[in-house]
């Protein structure tokens, strides 16, 4: 199941990709993709759905942020050999934590704000778990039940 978000930047509608890649409206089923709606009971209602029966949406319409109403954004820094040598640093002991703010957030195909006077502006290609229960203290083996989905994207820095 592939869900989406797609639209106006401020005004995306909660999508979801048929067998052939085309967009299906399921703004009629959920009001957005968020935090509420990627619990395991709408996810469950989610795959019920007959992708055929919904609404085409028609067009190339901008895709939004994958979900809305973001709470927190960690990132995990040096967490690959190759990205520590280019950097010239050696592979951490414990993994860098740091937060990245909401706002930086974008939809795939987004112009990207590069802060006014930046020199060192740097990106880098992610891969994002997004989270679809509270969690807290989980344990490792227990950790993939909370993830909801996953996202593709860009970090600047």
């Amino acid at each position: 199941m592939k869900l989406l978000r797609y639209g106006q930047n401020g005004a995306e509608k909660p999508g979801i990709l048929d067998a052939s890649g085309n967009i299906r409206d399921i703004s009629a089923v959920i009001n957005d993709i968020s935090g509420k709606t990627l619990g395991d009971v709408d996810l469950a209602m989610l795959r019920t759905l007959d992708l055929n029966a919904l609404p085409l949406v028609a067009g190339n319409p901008r895709i939004g942020p994958c979900v809305s109403g973001v709470g927190k954004f960690i990132c995990i820094g040096l967490n690959y050999a190759d990205h520590a040598a280019e950097a010239g640093m050696e592979l951490p002991q414990e993994p860098i934590i740091f937060a990245k703010a909401t706002s930086s957030i974008c939809g795939p195909n987004d112009n990207i704000e590069i802060p006014r006077g930046s020199t060192k502006t740097d990106w880098e290609v992610e891969l994002g778990f997004v989270i679809g229960r509270h969690a807290k203290y989980v344990d490792a083996t227990d950790a993939l039940g909370y993830v909801a989905g996953y996202c593709g994207g860009v970090l600047c820095g």
